[in-house]
C-alpha cells in the first residue's frame, strides 16, 4: 500500500488530504471519501477514523481518497456547506487527473452532511460513477426550522469549524446557504449511475425517514440498506462498512 499526501488550494484555502494506493502502479477504481460535520467533541483515541476505513477499501484492490473540507482537520477556511460542493469538485478534479487511476470508475462515498454533498455534486458531475450515502439527510430543515443563525455561527465557532473572527459577514446569509444542500432537489439526477443509501433505525441525528424519502426519489439502480440498531456514525458500525465493501465490488468494472 502507497500512501501519500496532497494539498490543494481552492479559493485561496489550503485542501489537505492523503491518497491511499493499492501500489505504485496500476489502473485502480477510485473512491472520494466525504466525512460529515465536525462536531467539536473529542474522539476515541481507539478509532482510526477515516484513515482507517481508506486502508480498508484500498486492501480491497480500490484506490481511496480522504481529505478534509474547508473548517475541518488540516484544511483553511471555515465551515461553508456550498463551499465544501465547490471542494468536492476540486477533489474530482484532482483524482481524474492522476494517471495512476481509473477515470471512468470514480465513487463517492459520503456521511452524513459529507453524504449530503456527495449526491448533490454527483447529480451534476457525469464523472461520478456512483455515490454510496451513509446516514444521508434529505434536507437540513429540521436544523433550520429549530436553530437561531447566531446560536448556530456561535456552536460551530466553538466546535472548531469556523475560525475566523470576521466569518461569517453575515450569520443569516451563512444559515440560508444551508438550503442549497438540498439531497431531496437531487438525488434522481444520479441515475443511471448506482446509488446506495445506508442508514440505521436508530439514528436521533437524521432520522432513518430521510434515507425511505431519498429513495423514493431516487432513480435505478438503487439500494437502501437499514441497520438495525446503528445509530449516526455509520463509519463505526461493521455492517454499514460491508454493505458499502460488497456494493463497491458489485459495481466496478474489472
Amino acid at each position: 500500500m502507497d500512501v501519500s499526501d496532497f494539498f490543494l488550494e481552492i479559493e485561496q484555502i489550503t485542501i489537505s488530504g492523503q491518497l491511499y494506493l493499492p501500489g505504485k502502479e496500476g489502473n485502480y477504481p477510485a473512491v472520494g471519501i466525504c466525512h460529515g460535520i465536525p462536531s467539536g467533541k473529542p474522539g476515541d483515541p481507539n478509532d482510526g477514523g477515516y484513515p482507517a476505513l481508506a486502508e480498508r477499501i484500498c486492501r480491497e484492490g480500490f484506490a481511496a481518497c480522504v481529505f478534509n473540507f474547508r473548517g475541518s482537520g488540516e484544511s483553511g477556511g471555515n465551515l461553508d456547506l456550498p463551499g465544501w460542493m465547490r471542494d468536492l469538485g476540486a477533489i474530482i478534479d484532482y483524482l481524474q487527473g492522476l494517471p495512476v487511476l481509473d477515470s471512468s470508475q470514480l465513487f463517492l462515498m459520503g456521511f452524513s452532511g459529507g453524504a449530503a454533498v456527495s449526491v448533490c455534486v454527483a447529480a451534476g458531475d457525469r464523472r461520478v460513477s456512483g455515490v454510496a450515502a451513509l446516514a444521508c439527510p434529505a434536507d437540513f430543515n429540521s436544523l433550520l426550522e429549530n436553530g437561531e443563525p447566531q446560536k448556530m455561527v456561535d456552536h460551530f465557532r466553538e466546535a472548531g469549524t469556523i475560525r475566523d473572527a470576521e466569518f461569517p459577514q453575515s450569520a443569516e446569509q451563512w444559515f440560508n446557504e444551508f438550503r442549497q444542500v438540498r439531497p431531496i432537489d437531487f438525488v434522481a439526477g444520479i441515475t443511471p449511475r448506482p446509488l446506495l443509501l445506508v442508514h440505521g433505525d436508530s439514528d436521533d441525528t437524521v432520522p432513518v425517514d430521510h434515507a425511505r424519502r431519498l429513495y423514493r426519489s431516487a432513480g435505478e439502480p438503487k439500494h437502501l440498506v437499514i441497520i438495525d440498531g446503528a445509530g449516526h456514525r455509520l463509519r463505526q458500525e461493521e455492517r454499514a462498512v460491508t454493505a458499502v465493501l460488497d456494493w463497491l465490488k458489485r459495481w466496478h468494472r474489472e
